[in-house]
């Protein structure tokens, strides 16, 4: 039987995207990596922010980034590996953080689902990323998984932040939307979008303005339908890009032009673009 093939939705030529959150280094990637980036390319994705997790994740986003021009990096460690985040640890990062192309710092936050490190561990490592971010002037992605108050609650104490940042794969309802809008804070829209039962997450895309939001993938996690439960890749972020369209009821290029304006302005990329 032949399989089932599925028409990617197609911007115009004057449009494009920006994948503000995705994991290139990670193994899902090394067969082919070279064409999941020109794969990007060619459907309108022109720009990819690979996201560091802990220091050797971080230092090859910066890696990938001098080896692709329209590849951007972050440096952080993610809530799972706050053990790691030793203060030479740090110190290895904010050096990193001179390169270039870095554009942000995180994925840092609270996972209260996982809790693969203790919650006093990750409440330390978070308040102390933060200091950092500001002391470095950049932009945090932020991680909240079922730890809604008290990310909002370290992000109030340790701000304000003049980078302002991104709830990245945004997972709250629209009271936290508002409340981190409010700020200075954008909200991620991942491949859930796409999701018949994610509610709530929808009702956050039609309340929001437009001027708020980002697209990510999350990849290689978190693939749209009809992709679901596949490896996700920049170039499927047009599913979601499609569905935001939807749900605002404006064209797949408005949401394409405003999103990647808002990426462009937080991560400050019309200043990082880098030659080849």
């Amino acid at each position: 039987m032949q399989q089932q093939t599925f028409p990617l939705p197609k911007l115009s030529d004057q449009a494009e995207l920006i994948d503000t959150h995705c994991h290139l280094d990670m193994g899902a990637y090394q067969p082919d990596l070279e064409d999941v980036i020109q794969s990007a390319l060619q459907h309108g994705i022109k720009r990819i922010v690979t996201i560091g997790i802990d220091y050797l994740s971080s230092k090859e986003a910066v890696a990938l980034s001098d080896r692709y021009p329209n590849i951007f990096a972050t440096i952080g460690f993610h809530p799972h590996d706050a053990h790691q985040a030793t203060s030479g640890a740090l110190k290895m990062l904010a050096d990193l953080a001179s390169h270039r192309s870095v554009v942000g710092y995180g994925e840092i936050g609270l996972d209260y689902v996982k809790n693969y490190a203790p919650r006093d561990v990750q409440l330390k490592i978070f308040s102390e990323q933060l200091h950092l971010a500001k002391d470095l002037d950049l932009p945090v992605v932020i991680h909240d998984r079922e730890a809604h108050d008290d990310v909002c609650g370290l992000i109030r104490s340790v701000g304000p932040f003049p980078q302002g940042g991104v709830m990245h794969c945004f997972s709250g309802d629209l009271q936290l939307a508002e409340e981190m809008i409010d700020l200075g804070f954008h909200i991620s829209i991942p491949g859930v979008a796409t999701f018949t039962n994610a509610h709530t997450l929808h009702e956050v895309i039609r309340t929001i303005d437009l001027r708020h939001l980002l697209l990510e993938t999350d990849g290689p996690y978190l693939a749209p339908v009809p992709f679901r439960g596949k490896r996700n890749e920049p170039k499927l972020m047009l599913y979601t890009a499609q569905k935001v369209a939807e749900l605002k009821q404006v064209s797949l290029d408005e949401v394409a032009q405003t999103t990647t304006a808002n990426a462009v302005r937080l991560f400050n990329l019309s200043e990082k673009t880098h030659d080849s």
